[in-house]
């Protein structure tokens, strides 16, 4: 095959680099090895590996997170993701059950075994499950119906497809060359239309590596669809807000997925609402403003705030778990839900539900509310609740943990973005972390371990500094991509916080059965093993660790910071008794 010839792979990053993709994060494997010749050619796309398809996965999450933050009104970034059959792709499910759960457009593309492998030819206009909720969709001539049959082709599954449905927002598998560019288009415009979310391609190894029968891909345009709410329901939420004595709103991490921010301190002002946000929704609006009663959210003083308004204006978030001090939460008032998946729509309490894009939302509910004058009764409540919350604090032996917490803040340089794994210290974080002008992601949509590291990298592709946060267990997922972080010299400090073990479930079975099992690890010497990457480590402690971590994301390049401690969480709020 000659230099100039084009193949299927060449296809396929044709059309990426049409729908605007500029990095793509690919592991490659014997199937794929077509996309990743294509890839070869294409210097102008930025190539990011990792060690394990699961964290590469992970740092695509954290680089689509990143593009939202830094253009929050522009085209939705996609973030593509390439891996091989099998056990590859098989590797990243628990991470785009992340992305999924906390609506982050990436777009996975794995290869599949030769086409005889999935099936033969299915006729003109059969249909196959499309979107993950199983609804149907006319396919073009030529599609292929996968049969389940086994041919004994390395890495084959019976139905790969099906692995992924239940986890991404839908699947596109390709059997032809000429069904390339749409099924990408399609599959991005998904990715890209609220609920933002994961999708994934499928694509045979000889259709990757057979020559092109398209001429050059250069124009693929991709056109999401606007979530545009019904005005009738807009009309009657304006109604109730306008009637309520005491509005609340509840920002949720769609707030910041639609860019509403700008809207939503508007309307709060012009309701004189107190504004709380969720775990997800944290930066929504600033966390300074004398009507932001932030995020603490396991406290009971918060949840009873939220219970005690007439009329909760709830934004861009599902009233899951974390958000409702597990469960507790139980209105008093009206509830308006606001939510681009309809799905959570009164999945957990009656509301007048309004499906629709939060910012279009926000937007036509600015032109209907009536101003209210400021008398200062909502910003009396606000801080209120905060002293509640304070002296709750400050009645329990947490001076440890809140310093901690204070010292790694006080080290960021502005603007600097955190990545957390699911620690004992990103748990305080979801509470207490200032995300104005520290953009924070963690991993509570789905709760996997492992998301720190790999997804600070990913971030770390548009430019650093980067913090990444990690307990000595999670730890143990991501350590195979210092390498990677040295490989592509990502601007990433990593704050590993070592405590021996699974900090967080060693306090669950301890408080639920009087001992511990399984929670108590071996670990490595983290310094030691990051030089052995060519990492520049410190062992830090909490006296020095503002100055540790300041030093390190001073200095461009990978580093290690680990801080030995054993740290607790804050007394919960949602146990009976």
């Amino acid at each position: 095959m000659t230099e100039k010839q084009r193949i299927g792979g060449d296809v396929v990053v044709e059309t990426l680099r049409s729908l605007g993709a500029d990095t793509v994060f690919g592991l490659p494997g014997q199937h794929a090895l077509g996309l990743f010749e294509a890839l070869r050619k294409a210097p102008d796309l930025r190539l990011i590996s990792s060690r394990v398809e699961n964290n590469l996965a992970f740092a695509a999450d954290g680089h689509a997170r990143a593009r939202m933050d830094a253009a929050p009104h522009g085209p939705v970034p996609v973030t593509p993701l390439i891996v091989s059959t099998g056990p590859g792709a098989l590797l990243t499910l628990a991470s785009l059950q992340e992305s999924r759960a906390s609506s982050v457009p990436v777009l996975g593309i794995s290869s599949q075994v030769p086409v005889a492998g999935p099936g033969g030819r299915q006729p003109a206009g059969g249909t196959v499950a499309g979107e993950a909720g199983g609804v149907g969709r006319r396919q073009p001539a030529g599609w292929v119906k996968p049969s389940g049959g086994r041919h004994g082709y390395l890495h084959e599954l019976p139905d790969q497809a099906a692995s992924f449905r239940g986890v991404v927002k839908s699947v596109h598998p390709v059997r032809t060359g000429s069904q390339i560019p749409t099924a990408l288009r399609e599959a991005w415009e998904s990715a890209a239309t609220p609920p933002y979310g994961p999708v994934w391609v499928e694509i045979p190894q000889d259709v990757l590596l057979a020559p092109a029968t398209l001429p050059p891909i250069t124009s693929v345009p991709a056109r999401p669809a606007a979530l545009p709410p019904l005005p009738e329901l807009v009309t009657e939420a304006a109604r109730l807000l306008d009637g309520a004595e005491h509005p609340v709103i509840l920002a949720g991490g769609g707030v910041n997925r639609a860019g509403a921010r700008e809207e939503l301190g508007a309307l709060a002002e012009a309701l004189r609402a107190p504004v709380l946000s969720t775990f997800g929704g944290k930066g929504a609006f600033d966390g300074s403003h004398p009507l932001s009663g932030q995020s603490w959210l396991e406290d009971r003083h918060t949840t009873d705030f939220l219970e005690s308004a007439d009329v909760l204006l709830v934004l861009g978030s599902g009233l899951g778990e974390l958000s409702t001090n597990y469960h507790t939460f139980s209105p008093r008032g009206r509830l308006i839900h606001v939510e681009a998946d309809a799905g959570t729509l009164e999945a957990n309490h009656p509301a007048l539900g309004i499906h629709a894009d939060v910012r279009a939302t926000l937007a036509a509910l600015l032109a209907l509310v009536t101003a209210r004058p400021a008398d200062g009764r909502a910003e009396a409540a606000v801080a209120r609740l905060l002293a509640s919350v304070r002296d709750r604090l400050d009645g329990q032996p947490v001076e440890l943990e809140r310093r901690v917490l204070a010292e790694v803040r006080a080290a960021l340089p502005p603007g600097t973005p955190s990545y957390w794994d699911m620690t004992i210290l990103a748990y305080w974080a979801w509470s207490a972390w200032d995300a104005d002008g520290a953009p924070m992601h963690t991993a509570q949509g789905a709760g996997g371990l492992g998301y720190g590291l790999p997804a600070a990298l990913g971030a770390a592709a548009l430019g650093g500094p980067v913090l990444a946060v990690s307990g000595d267990g999670g730890a143990m997922y991501g350590l195979a991509e210092l390498a990677t972080a040295v490989q592509h010299q990502l601007d990433v400090t990593w704050l590993i916080v070592d405590d021996g073990g699974y900090g967080i479930l060693r306090e669950y079975l301890t408080d639920s059965f009087g001992q511990t099992t399984a929670t108590e690890l071996s670990r490595p010497d983290f310094a030691a093993l990051a030089s052995a990457f060519g990492v520049p480590a410190t062992v830090s402690s909490v006296h020095t660790l503002r100055a540790d971590l300041a030093a390190a994301l001073g200095t461009p390049g990978p580093s290690v910071v680990v801080l030995p401690a054993r740290l607790r969480m804050f007394a919960p709020t949602h146990l009976p008794g």
